[in-house]
C-alpha cells in the first residue's frame, strides 16, 4: 500500500465512459481517484473510501456548515451519506451495460451528529440484487463503531 495521497477531482463520468465499464470498475475507480467524485461529494465534503463487490464505504467529517436549527448536523448529510454508499453498493455488482437509481429509502437516526462527533463512516451492503431491483442496507458509525444512523434502500436496475 502507497502512503501518498490521491488527489480528488470532481464532475461527471460521460455515460458513454460508464456504459464500457463494470458497476464495480466505476465505483473502484471513485476509491482510487482515477474518475470523479460527484460535486454532491465536494459540496458536503464527503469521500468513497472503499468499494467491493456487493459493499462499499463513505466517510465525512462534519462541520459547522452542515448544521440545523437546532445546532446538531442537518439530517440530510447523514442520508445522502446513505443513499451513497448503499446505492453504489448495488452498483458495484451490475455487469457492464447496466445502471441503477433509488426508487425509496428509509433512514432510522440513533444518535444526534455533531461537528465534534469526529470522522463518521457510511457502509453500505447489498441484501438482493436481480435482474430489476436491487436492495441494501447501510450503517453509519462513528469512529468508536457507536450507530449514529441507520437505512435501507430499493434501488431500479436498468440498461443503459
Amino acid at each position: 500500500m502507497s502512503d501518498s495521497v490521491v488527489s480528488k477531482t470532481y464532475g461527471t463520468v460521460s455515460p458513454v465512459e460508464r456504459s464500457q465499464m463494470s458497476g464495480l470498475t466505476f465505483v473502484q475507480g471513485l476509491t482510487d481517484g482515477s474518475l470523479p467524485l460527484n460535486t454532491m461529494a465536494q459540496t458536503l465534503g464527503y469521500d468513497v473510501v472503499e468499494a467491493a463487490n456487493g459493499r462499499v464505504v463513505v466517510t465525512a467529517k462534519p462541520n459547522a456548515n452542515q448544521l440545523n436549527p437546532a445546532g446538531t448536523v442537518h439530517g440530510g448529510l447523514a442520508a445522502t451519506l446513505l443513499d451513497s454508499c448503499m446505492g453504489l453498493a448495488i452498483q458495484s455488482t451490475l455487469h457492464k451495460g447496466f445502471g441503477s437509481t433509488t426508487l425509496e429509502f428509509k433512514i432510522s437516526f440513533v444518535r444526534p451528529i455533531t461537528p465534534d462527533t469526529g470522522l463518521i463512516r457510511g457502509e453500505g451492503n447489498v441484501l438482493n440484487c436481480g435482474s430489476r431491483v436491487g436492495t441494501a442496507e447501510g450503517r453509519i458509525t462513528d469512529a468508536q463503531g457507536r450507530l449514529l444512523a441507520h437505512g435501507t434502500t430499493t434501488c431500479l436496475i436498468f440498461e443503459r
